[in-house]
């Protein structure tokens, strides 16, 4: 019995760890970036600062940062011109990349707006 006890407790940072870990895999300079673009949409205000931290926790609790920058790659690609980058404005996994972040994005404004 003693020794499952201790399998336990050394068993239990690690998991806490590799939580926190998940949770965070956000660099903080990618934070702050979808922060400051936040706080110019909706206003420039602590209350502001407060929602748009808590909309990217939120963001990066559901989908992990790979996926993040995928999406965020695809939007930015839409925005430049020319034939070759249409494939980024219409093939059915760029799409679902996008469509993924909105989800996230659309939570995250019902919790933290």
């Amino acid at each position: 019995m003693r020794w499952f006890a201790c399998l336990l407790l050394v068993a239990m940072p690690v998991q806490a760890q590799s939580v926190a870990d998940r949770l965070n895999d956000y660099p903080t300079a990618a934070r702050a970036d979808y922060v400051f673009a936040c706080m110019q949409t909706n206003g420039l205000s602590r209350e502001t600062l407060d929602r748009c931290a808590c909309s990217i926790d939120v963001i990066a609790s559901i989908l992990p940062y790979d996926k993040y920058v995928e999406a965020e790659t695809v939007l930015s690609m839409r925005q430049v011109g020319g034939e070759r980058m249409a494939i980024f404005r219409s093939a059915a996994s760029a799409e679902a990349f996008v469509a993924e972040l909105r989800r996230a994005q659309a939570e995250a404004e019902i919790l933290c707006f």
